[in-house]
């Protein structure tokens, strides 16, 4: 099975600003992130491909993201941006595969978290623009807080053919130990079937300084009693995930807190799941 890194980013500053790496908390990964620094760090890994998923919310870094990955042997598929309650959801859509590496483009996501309406999910520009999503063949990737879980679940079950896919485990309170209400929540919507989840983003919902695997094996438990390993897939949230460890510390984090599962089990985690989920071709 190609093993498959399910959720990385790439930035680069002299070509698109990046107002959220301002803080000094980011400082540390306020700098470019090219694919070939990617390359580097995932095949020392083992990793053979990967989702190269959005950033900013603007299609034109979706469009450079296809491009780039048109021209890459590395990058399988990108997780593009587009604005959700616009009228013409549709022909956004359209637009960004007529484009070069176009056909890289095997999903969308919206920055949920960042709403401040905690039913934002559930608003009826919203669900249009998620069913436009569905038809045009695409996943949908939920960024989302804990909170924002039972607009999730509503919405998931109003949209049972699109498959989404939860970045993130929707960022568990790690760092305080607390499992509930993520943990029933997190059951709750794994229990539809057209959902998939990241084993991903992990490390910096943690004690950024001082995590170890035992922090982080509860929430991955949780996670694999609920999606199982055929719907849960590794995600390295690369270069974010550097604000606590490296990319060899994730994966080998992702490696223990999977080493109970057969042989063909991880496979799924590590590669069968994404591209069953992103339908990738390679």
């Amino acid at each position: 099975m190609t093993r498959i890194d399910a959720h990385h980013h790439l930035w680069d500053l002299a070509r698109r600003e990046q107002a959220w790496l301002d803080g000094p908390e980011l400082a540390s990964i306020r700098r470019t992130f090219a694919v070939e620094d990617f390359a580097a760090v995932a095949g020392g890994a083992g990793i053979e491909l990967g989702v190269l998923v959005q950033v900013l919310p603007d299609a034109d870094e979706t469009r450079e993201f296809l491009a780039l990955a048109a021209d890459s042997q590395l990058v399988a598929g990108v997780v593009g941006w587009t604005d959700l309650p616009a009228p013409d959801v549709a022909e956004a859509l359209a637009s960004l595969r007529e484009g070069p590496g176009g056909d890289r483009l095997v999903g969308i996501r919206h920055l949920v978290q960042g709403e401040a309406d905690p039913r934002w999910l559930c608003r009826a520009d919203v669900r249009r623009a998620l069913a436009a999503i569905g038809e045009a063949g695409l996943c949908y990737d939920l960024l989302t807080y804990p909170h924002q879980l039972p607009a999730a679940i509503e919405t998931v079950r109003a949209l049972p053919q699109l498959t989404f896919v939860l970045d993130h485990l929707s960022k568990p309170p790690i760092a305080s130990g607390a499992l509930e209400p993520w943990a029933t929540l997190l059951r709750e919507l794994a229990g539809e079937p057209n959902v998939f989840c990241k084993l991903s983003g992990m490390v910096t919902e943690a004690n950024q300084s001082s995590w170890t695997v035992s922090d982080l094996r509860p929430y991955a438990r949780v996670a694999l009693d609920a999606f199982g390993p055929d719907r849960l897939m590794f995600g390295s949230d690369w270069p974010v995930c550097l604000l606590a460890a490296s990319y060899d510390d994730v994966a080998e984090a992702a490696r223990e807190l999977t080493a109970q599962l057969s042989e063909d089990e991880r496979a799924q985690v590590f590669g069968g799941a994404a591209a069953r989920a992103y339908r990738l071709k390679f």
